[in-house]
């Protein structure tokens, strides 16, 4: 396993994570947990995402269960959470947001259903216009100063929404947030890419990306339609299926084309793919995701095909989907 500084942090992070997003809790129960985070510990994950929102809760317990059921030392792992759409089927006001109010609420929920006496990373899930950034930096600053955060970010922010959020903080001498959590892909790519480039440079953003395999499209296992135990049939994430399918025949045309240069590698279009996300230098880790202790092996498979990636490779592979 590779470790990354995550952004200008001292943390030093897995390059490849594991996050339950779509399966702890829904296709994946205790037992099946269980394999996965103990197979990515064993491989040296080191970093476990997790979001209060995800199956309602359900996933940080599970999650929670099974890193105490492991008996993992507390200082050989860091795990995260996030905030802002709530844990309710139907939150009620002050049950999602960002106001100062759920945002405790929701990191003490967290720590209750993690196991945890704090939280490595803790990221504001989406921004929230109807909260001053003020409030939003300060409450952050204070669960850093509690010490039930160490590190806090935000996750598919604007690059204007982060600076604003930087200005506050410098401005009142608080803990400027550390990380961004974007999605990145071979067919998203201008936000971490280009719109976060100045961030880089002026606070060191540190990304712990996720849907490297912009949710299965880039596997093929889409390329003659959409399998009935497929994450875009999962009830409730129809609709992802605009997003990952838009344009179809040529979103296909292109993974068939990614299919061919791994054949060429000897891997699987999953590992080139994230293997290529493992490339961008500003990439802190990538977050996978699995159901099943197979479908983990292959992804951290990944980490081999790195080294065969020069900068010729990385043209055409990129030429795929231009």
């Amino acid at each position: 396993m590779e470790y990354r500084r995550l952004g200008a942090s001292g943390l030093k992070v897995s390059a490849l994570s594991f996050g339950s997003w779509v399966t702890f809790g829904t296709t994946a129960g205790r037992k099946e947990a269980r394999e996965l985070c103990a197979l990515a510990y064993d491989h040296g994950i080191n970093f476990f995402d997790n979001a209060e929102t995800y199956a309602n809760g359900e996933s940080e317990r599970i999650m929670g269960d099974v890193l105490g059921d492991l008996r993992l030392s507390r200082d050989s792992f860091c795990v995260s959470s996030k905030v802002f759409f709530g844990s309710a089927d139907s939150p009620r006001p002050t049950q999602h947001g960002l106001s100062r109010k759920h945002i405790v609420d929701a990191c003490d929920q967290a720590l209750q259903r993690l196991h945890v006496d704090y939280l490595d990373l803790y990221f504001c899930h989406r921004p929230d216009p109807e909260v001053p950034m003020t409030e939003i930096v300060t409450t952050m600053d204070r669960l850093v100063r509690q010490g039930k955060v160490l590190y806090w970010g935000t996750s598919e922010w604007s690059a204007d929404e982060i600076s604003e959020a930087v200005k506050v903080a410098r401005a009142m001498h608080l803990e400027l947030p550390t990380m961004e959590q974007p999605q990145y892909s071979l067919v998203h790519r201008e936000r971490v890419e280009h719109e976060y480039a100045p961030l880089y440079a002026d606070i060191g953003l540190g990304t712990t990306t996720w849907s490297p395999l912009a949710s299965g499209l880039l596997t093929g296992k889409y390329n003659s339609g959409i399998p009935t135990d497929s994450r875009l049939a999962t009830e409730g994430y129809q609709w992802l299926q605009k997003l990952v399918l838009n344009q179809p025949e040529q979103r296909i045309a292109s993974v068939q084309k990614l299919q061919a240069i791994a054949a060429e590698l000897g891997c699987s279009s999953a590992q080139l793919a994230i293997a290529w996300c493992l490339t961008n230098p500003r990439v802190s880790s990538v977050i996978l995701g699995a159901s099943r202790a197979s479908q983990l092996e292959e992804n951290l498979g990944a980490l081999a095909v790195v080294a065969k990636i020069d900068k010729a490779l990385k043209s055409r592979i990129e030429a795929c989907f231009a």
